[in-house]
C-alpha cells in the first residue's frame, strides 16, 4: 500500500509563502520588462508637481506661503506635498495592483484557472501587489531625489519613526485592497473603480494639502478616514507639522486600523467571492 505524505495532501505555511514569492517575482518581471513603466512612474507626479510649485510661488511672500503655514504649521509647502504625493504612489499601488490584476485576469480569461490553485484566494491578491509595492518604493525614492534637486525637500524630524509609522498604515491598506477588489469582482469594472476611488481616498486624506481647509461637512469624512491620521503623522515626525492629534492618539488610530481594515477587507472579500461564485460570474467580464 502507498502512504500519501501528509505534507503533500495539505498545504503549508511554507507552501503558501513559496507560492507568494513566485507570485511577486512574477509580477516584478512582468513589470521590469517594459521599463518605459518606472519612468513614468517618475516623471508622472513630477508633472503634477510642476504646476503646483509655480501656484505656490505666486501666493508666496518673500519666498514663504504663510497662509498655508496658518493651516499646516510650516510654510515648506513643497516639502508637504512631495510627501504626501510619495505616500499617495502607495494607494494607487495596492488600488491598481488588486483591482485591476484582478480585472486583467478577467479579461484574459485566466481567473478561473488561476483560483483553482490549492491556495487562498487573498493570497493570490497579495501576491500581484507585492511587486507593485516593491517597485513604488524604488520609483518613489527616485522621484523624492529628483523633486528634491529641484524644488527642494526638507525632512527635519524623525526620519525611522516617520518610517516606522508607515507600516501600519501599508498594512490597513491591504484591507482597503481586498474590499476594493471585492467590489471588482462584483461589479467587474476596474478602471472607473481604482480611478475614482483612489482619488477620493486621497481627496479625504490629505494627500496635497492640510485636510482642516476642507469645507465643514466634509471634513467629518476626512477625520473618519484613519489614512487621514497616517498622512498627519508621518508629516509629523518628518517635517514637524501641526498634527491633528497627538502623535501617540495617530498611532493608536492606525494600529487599530490596521487590524480592523484587514478583518473587514477579508470578510468582504469573502462574501462576495462566494456570491460571484453561486452566481457563475467569476470569469466573465
Amino acid at each position: 500500500m502507498v502512504h500519501q505524505d501528509s505534507s503533500l495532501a495539505r498545504p503549508s505555511i511554507r507552501s503558501h509563502l513559496r507560492a507568494l514569492w513566485f507570485i511577486t517575482v512574477n509580477n516584478w518581471k512582468h513589470h521590469w520588462r517594459y521599463p518605459l513603466n518606472a519612468v513614468s512612474e517618475v516623471l508622472q507626479p513630477l508633472v503634477w508637481l510642476a504646476p503646483v510649485y509655480f501656484m505656490g510661488q505666486a501666493f508666496s511672500v518673500n519666498g514663504k506661503a504663510e497662509g498655508f503655514a496658518g493651516y499646516a504649521g510650516t510654510s515648506d509647502y513643497m516639502s508637504f506635498i512631495i510627501l504626501g504625493t510619495a505616500l499617495s504612489n502607495f494607494i494607487m499601488a495596492v488600488f491598481w495592483g488588486m483591482g485591476f490584476s484582478l480585472k486583467w485576469d478577467m479579461d484574459g480569461g485566466v481567473l478561473e484557472a488561476n483560483w483553482l490553485a490549492p491556495l487562498p484566494r487573498p493570497l493570490l491578491l497579495m501576491g500581484k501587489t507585492f511587486s507593485s509595492v516593491a517597485t513604488t518604493l524604488i520609483t518613489s525614492l527616485v522621484m523624492l531625489g529628483i523633486a528634491a534637486s529641484i524644488w527642494g525637500f526638507h525632512p527635519t524630524g524623525n526620519v525611522l519613526a516617520a518610517v516606522l509609522t508607515v507600516v501600519p498604515l501599508l498594512i490597513g491598506l491591504y484591507g482597503f485592497g481586498f474590499a476594493f477588489a471585492a467590489l471588482v469582482l462584483l461589479l467587474r469594472e476596474a478602471n472607473t473603480l481604482v480611478d475614482t476611488g483612489s482619488f477620493v481616498v486621497q481627496l479625504l486624506a490629505g494627500a496635497n494639502f492640510p485636510v482642516n481647509v476642507l469645507p465643514k461637512w466634509l471634513l467629518p469624512l476626512s477625520l473618519a478616514l484613519p489614512l487621514t491620521y497616517g498622512f498627519d503623522a508621518v508629516r509629523g515626525w518628518l517635517l514637524k507639522t501641526k498634527t491633528l492629534l497627538p502623535l501617540q492618539t495617530e498611532i493608536v488610530i492606525l494600529v487599530v486600523f490596521m487590524f480592523l481594515m484587514i478583518f473587514l477587507g477579508l470578510r468582504a472579500f469573502n462574501a462576495l467571492e462566494r456570491h460571484v461564485r453561486r452566481k457563475g460570474t467569476v470569469g466573465q467580464y
